[in-house]
């Protein structure tokens, strides 16, 4: 882990947005740099034409090299810069730069908006400089200036503190664990952590939340002129969801978990065929194989080939066409717990089987990012352990109410060589109505229980804070070991802090 260097107090960065008079500019290169210039690499350049274009500008700059030379290149540019202009380029990629005044200062950032890279948004950036220093404790550090290559704040120069040297020019690739802490991530992580994350907002773009889709489902059990084959893909889809009561019951509550989806890929790879009639992304995948031939969309259902091992590929390009504009969503969201509520217009009126393949279409969504969730916060972190992370949403009845529950179970288990003990925890996000909207963060350490309670309405608060006791008693005949239970009013506070390794509560003090 390291630290952005906090020498100084810093406001939060605004949100870069390019301007005639802005330190940094943005501009696709019409022409590839080869080998001009390397990414992280700067050199003086002159504004030598101006031509206005359909909504940008194109520039034709005179790049003068260190060594003397001269090279013109022709630029794209979302703002017009004044012929005669100098100015400093500098290289993002081959075919990407970003352009300063000769005259302007650009000032190293020294804490990361968190509203532009959200916990978990992966940087990847080149060593421009690299010097020892000492601390206030009089131990070594070495203050990095890493130049960005990607992210709203690429060719921006960012300041950090590390207890070991970067070679100047190494690209390296860190996860944002905060304001002012990157994790930097080996080389064998660093392909898999970027398709994870690229394919994870992909499908927080296209999800919506389960709700819609099974308040509308009673209703649609009972509908009439629904296609046989999506009457039956209704009923067993609302067959194989279990009963809140069921869940007291720690087998059924396990089968639940299994049954929620998470292991449909998993089950069908080991042949597992017999439990797929209660899995719940299955029998969702099966109401859309019904669905497809009465929409106008009937050409995607060649699209579907799980058992050719082609859905992972396949089905994020069939969700942007049957979500529509919903899917070319551009707003970026953070990967967090619980996953953000987004709502698809509820179907009203006679069943609509259009609206029916939206949302069971973005339900799946749904549960393919929580899987995605799992796997991009499962990590080595810094000082060896390894974080194992479960996410998933169990859609549960409630005498006439279907009720989504978000689960996150993560398990952190020290290094051999570590004094730790193992800890695991609970996080738990659903709305019961009339209750109102309730979180759970519960940790088990060394055998002790702790839990924290959120409640969005102050008289289920005060609610909850009159059963506290009894929770105890119960968990107490349940053979746990009892520590904090408390309950707050409100919602737990998002963003700014990372719950991947952040323990509410510190039981090792």
């Amino acid at each position: 882990m390291v630290e952005i260097s906090s020498t100084r107090a810093a406001p939060p960065s605004p949100p870069l947005r390019p301007s005639v008079g802005s330190v940094e500019l943005a501009v696709r290169l019409l022409q590839p740099l080869d080998q001009l210039l390397e990414a992280g690499q700067t050199a003086k350049a002159e504004v030598l034409q101006l031509r206005e274009a359909a909504n940008s500008f194109q520039l034709v700059l005179r790049l003068q090299l260190d060594n003397g030379q001269s090279s013109t290149l022709q630029a794209q540019s979302s703002r017009p810069l004044p012929i005669g202009e100098q100015v400093l380029l500098t290289a993002l990629s081959a075919t990407q730069a970003s352009l300063r005044p000769q005259g302007a200062t650009s000032q190293a950032l020294q804490q990361l908006d968190l509203h532009l890279l959200p916990t978990g948004s992966l940087l990847q950036g080149k060593v421009l400089d690299s010097q020892s220093q000492l601390d206030a404790q009089g131990r070594q550090q070495f203050r990095i200036v890493l130049s960005l290559l990607n992210t709203p704040l690429a060719g921006s120069q960012l300041l950090i503190d590390s207890p070991q040297p970067l070679p100047n020019g190494s690209l390296l690739t860190a996860q944002v664990q905060g304001s002012q802490q990157l994790l930097f991530l080996p080389l064998s992580q660093q392909l898999d952590q970027l398709a994870v994350q690229q394919q994870l907002q992909g499908q927080l773009a296209n999800q919506v939340s389960l709700q819609p889709l099974l308040k509308a489902l009673p209703a649609l059990l009972q509908a009439k002129g629904l296609p046989e084959g999506v009457q039956q893909s209704l009923r067993q889809l609302f067959a194989g969801l279990p009963e809140l009561e069921q869940l007291s019951n720690p087998k059924q509550l396990a089968q639940a978990m299994e049954n929620a989806g998470s292991l449909l890929e998993n089950r069908l790879l080991s042949g597992q065929l017999g439990t797929l009639p209660h899995d719940f992304k299955a029998n969702l995948l099966r109401l859309l194989g019904q669905l497809l031939p009465h929409n106008p969309q009937q050409a995607l259902a060649q699209a579907f080939s799980l058992g050719q091992g082609q859905g992972s590929q396949a089905l994020p390009a069939f969700f942007r066409q049957a979500l529509g504009a919903l899917g070319q969503s551009s707003t970026r969201q953070p990967a967090g717990f619980p996953l953000p509520t987004r709502l698809l217009q509820d179907m009203e009126g006679e069943a609509d089987l259009e609206t029916l393949l939206k949302l069971a279409a973005a339900a799946v969504s749904r549960l393919q990012s929580h899987q995605l969730a799992s796997l991009a916060q499962n990590q080595t972190l810094p000082d060896g352990t390894q974080l194992t992370t479960w996410q998933m949403e169990l859609p549960v009845r409630q005498q006439q109410d279907i009720v989504p529950v978000q689960v996150r179970v993560q398990h952190e288990e020290p290094d051999k060589a570590s004094e730790r003990e193992s800890l695991w925890r609970l996080d738990l996000a659903f709305d019961l109505p009339p209750l109102g909207a309730l979180q759970v963060q519960a940790q088990l350490l060394r055998g002790t229980l702790s839990s924290q309670l959120w409640a969005e309405q102050a008289s289920t608060a005060a609610l909850i804070d009159q059963e506290l006791e009894h929770l105890r008693q119960r968990l107490k005949a349940a053979g746990l070991q009892v520590g904090e239970l408390a309950c707050r009013h409100g919602m737990p506070a998002q963003g700014a802090s990372t719950q991947l390794s952040h323990r509410w509560v510190d039981e090792t003090a």
